[in-house]
């Protein structure tokens, strides 16, 4: 239903329009709806298929975005402004971007294909300046509000110009994106974070992928938004309606479309033609002046009026945008018709649709487009084509060459020290590395930045926030300190601190990661964002991190506490399924150690990695269990194979039959069960995996066609001195999969130890004896094993 918004009615007719300019943009736009039509229509019609399958390519939700693309991209936004386009509105960004000179014909016309332009805005896959990945809905409006408080962040330190207006994070997003609870999530934060610079444009078609929307949602994202004190601007009708309520049966009019159903309205656009006048004259033919006010417009005439909308009406659009004076977070929410401009505009199945040949070869000709010019940049602008040219050749996105940064590199000297102590947790000494590096390493330091989801203290960041203190634009001290009443934790929040707090929800967790992970391209200034959750939660926030992943944002993941080790917590926190995730989450590297002087080790890497051209984010699974430490000494070779996935914490005896491989919290049972093993058993040895991520992969592309070489794998050389006929037990505190597969590396036989079912409250005694990954377990295991050798002996 288009409801009535008088307040903001923005067809105000007004010097301040640059008419010249609305000429301008008219053109292009119309530009945009051909060339984003013809992209999609060359990838399904024209362009040879060998799989047979439809290509796809959303015509129609991508037509609805034009109008509201070309204002912002030709005229409205600034090089340094960042922008997260509607995912089915692709099309219409390669074409813009293809008349800014940022894209190829050449990849146009590979569209969805190997090679060409992406499905969905990529910044890693496509060539064109894609400022935020989008793909999964609400989670490129989300990152918009996270990625200006990075910014806030940023400049709050003066680690960039301040001297230079800030950049406006915008987000082109449909309507059914509020569907999505990420966006509600983000927004509420952003809200307590009093987050600035943020525009929110929603293309209001009130048309999802399968129906059309209820008629009072825009109520309630309207009064969502006030809520929450966003300038909220409702682009509702275009110039020409505005002018037709002006007249006599205007008013009449004005109030039928107010209270016409969104799905009457659809069909009325669709049917097109005498189909407006008989509705209107049915529902409204009494009132006065109404019939005098249809007499003026024929048929065809009379369809364009009615569907003049705020998001297709230039002087609208750019009125709107420019009116603009502060930095209050804003929201536009833009009436447009999906298919707007073909075919099947408004049709209730239009989402999949794609026009035939007939059909488009019926726009070209409406646009007057010259057969054989239909990749030309400019065939549909007749004999203004020159002058267009210096149009767009003048426009601030045309002009700013690359827009992504490369960030100055902070000088990283030495390796991180292990903290002292005979007995620790790997999430215990997570906290106590952090809180030493300001002391050894203060110029790293100066760009780590650390968040959490409301678990900072159970995460053990509490030093490091007692050092750094909380990130905030508004000061607040600590009430608690002033009164002298007695806390270990200190809550001073300053535009100095260095932790972002958040609310609880995951989510938002990993969408602030990603913004600051982007902080190097996006704001020129090199952070080391490193973020805890509990472990068990990730799979909440997964979407979101994967979304961080896919778009290459560097940072460090802690999920801490993690498995049925977090015994009394009970099932609900108990994580067993995240080292697989851990292992098939592409651009995140996964760790898992067992002790404090391996977590040192890999801190150290992981923040090299972010640091790197060609690294990668990394995840650490750590666990609140205090284990007694090994007394050695870190040497290179050790460390070399820390990092690479593994070592023998005791060797076996070449030729040894026997062997057991675990990982993380488990190796205090599985180094009491090997010792009482070892003394029928001393050929036996024992390895300690810190990533089977980092084994798995490295053997994987060793073992491929592409990726075969001469050297061993690290899980080739550890696995080496072991007989061919050897049985391996593997125990680790999570799914048996993630150690399992090493059976494959030498066709060994593998007896996993380790957590399928749902958790459940008890102590660690208990738990893992009910799991079967304690010490008897894994001798029984060991037993079997030697059953199994005896057997195979004695066959052959």
């Amino acid at each position: 239903m288009i409801q009535s918004e008088k307040k903001l009615a923005v067809a105000r007719a007004t010097p301040a329009i640059d008419e010249r300019m609305l000429d301008y943009l008219t053109a292009m736009e119309k530009q945009v709806l051909w060339l984003s039509s013809w992209i999609v229509h060359n990838a399904n019609h024209i362009r040879p298929k060998r799989d047979g399958l439809k290509v796809g390519g959303h015509q129609a939700s991508s037509a609805s975005s034009v109008s509201l693309m070309t204002a912002l991209f030709l005229e409205i936004l600034n090089p340094q402004d960042r922008v997260a386009v509607k995912p089915h509105a692709s099309p219409a960004f390669h074409a813009i971007q293809y008349l800014l000179g940022n894209q190829t014909r050449e990849r146009l016309e590979m569209f969805r294909a190997l090679g060409g332009a992406q499905s969905y805005p990529s910044r890693t896959k496509d060539h064109d300046n894609v400022d935020f990945s989008t793909g999964s809905e609400g989670l490129g409006a989300g990152i918009t509000i996270f990625a200006a408080l990075a910014q806030e962040y940023v400049r709050a330190k003066s680690l960039v110009t301040v001297d230079k207006p800030p950049a406006r994070m915008v987000a082109i997003m449909g309507d059914a994106e509020f569907d999505e609870g990420n966006v509600f999530e983000a927004m509420l934060e952003g809200w307590k974070h009093d987050v600035r610079n943020v525009w929110w444009i929603i293309d209001y078609n009130r048309q999802s992928l399968d129906r059309i929307l209820d008629d009072e949602l825009y109520n309630r994202i309207e009064g969502v938004f006030r809520s929450l004190g966003w300038n909220v601007q409702t682009l509702k009708y275009g110039r020409q309606l505005e002018q037709a309520f002006s007249r006599p049966g205007g008013a009449a009019l004005r109030k039928w479309l107010d209270s016409c159903p969104n799905d009457v309205y659809s069909a009325l656009v669709y049917a097109s033609g005498a189909s407006w006048r008989e509705r209107l004259l049915a529902d409204i033919g009494h009132a006065r002046g109404l019939q005098g006010l249809l007499s003026n417009y024929d048929d065809e005439s009379l369809a364009k009026l009615m569907t003049n909308l705020g998001g297709h009406d230039m002087g609208c659009l750019t009125e709107a945008f420019q009116s603009v004076e502060d930095d209050r977070p804003c929201c536009f929410i833009a009436y447009t018709i999906k298919g707007y401009g073909l075919p099947f505009a408004g049709h209730k199945e239009n989402h999949s649709g794609l026009m035939t040949v007939d059909q488009i070869r019926t726009l070209q000709k409406s646009l007057n487009i010259p057969e054989g010019a239909e990749w030309e940049p400019f065939s549909a602008l007749d004999k203004r084509e020159a002058e267009l040219r210096e149009y767009i050749r003048t426009r601030p996105l045309a002009t700013c060459g690359e827009r992504d940064h490369v960030a100055p590199r902070t000088r990283i000297s030495g390796q991180i020290q292990t903290p002292p102590g005979k007995r620790t947790s790997t999430q215990e000494a997570f906290g106590r590395i952090l809180t030493e590096i300001p002391r050894s390493q203060p110029e790293l330091a100066e760009r780590i930045v650390t968040t959490s989801p409301d678990v900072m203290i159970s995460t053990n960041l509490g030093g490091w926030v007692n050092r750094k203190h909380m990130f905030g634009t508004r000061p607040r001290g600590d009430v608690f300190k002033e009164l002298g009443l007695p806390a270990t934790q200190r809550s001073l929040v300053s535009p100095e601190g260095q932790h972002i707090e958040l609310g609880i929800a995951e989510s938002n967790l990993f969408l602030q990661l990603a913004a600051l992970g982007l902080a190097g391209p996006i704001f020129g200034v090199e952070l080391f964002p490193i973020g805890t959750i509990y472990d068990t939660f990730i799979a909440r926030g997964l979407d979101a991190l994967n979304y961080g992943c896919y778009q290459d944002a560097r940072f460090i993941l802690v999920g801490t506490p993690s498995g049925i080790t977090l015994a009394p917590e009970g099932g609900a926190h108990q994580a067993i399924t995240t080292p697989l995730i851990g292992i098939g989450q592409p651009q995140l590297l996964s760790f898992e150690p067992a002790y404090a002087d391996e977590l040192a080790a890999i801190m150290n890497w992981s923040i090299q990695q972010l640091h790197d051209k060609d690294g990668r984010s990394v995840y650490l699974r750590l666990s609140t269990r205090p284990v007694v430490q090994p007394e050695r000494e870190m040497s290179d070779e050790l460390r070399e194979a820390i990092l690479a996935g593994g070592y023998w914490l005791v060797p076996p005896h070449n030729g040894a039959q026997l062997a057991i491989v675990c990982c993380g919290s488990v190796a205090t049972e599985t180094i009491a069960a090997f010792e009482a093993i070892r003394e029928e058993t001393p050929e036996i040895g024992l390895a300690i995996v810190t990533s089977p991520d980092r084994l798995y992969a490295e053997w994987n592309a060793h073992d491929s066609e592409h990726g075969r070489r001469g050297a061993q794998t690290q899980i080739q050389k550890l696995l080496a001195p072991l007989s061919p006929d050897a049985q391996i037990v593997t125990v680790i505190d999570g799914h048996p999969l993630a150690l399992s597969w090493v059976g494959s590396v030498r066709g060994h036989r593998v007896h996993p130890l380790g957590v399928t079912r749902f958790g459940q409250s008890g102590d660690i005694q208990d738990l893992y004896h009910e799991y079967r990954i304690d010490s008897d377990a894994i001798v029984e295991s060991v037993a079997r094993a030697c059953l199994d050798v005896a057997g195979w002996q004695r066959s052959g």
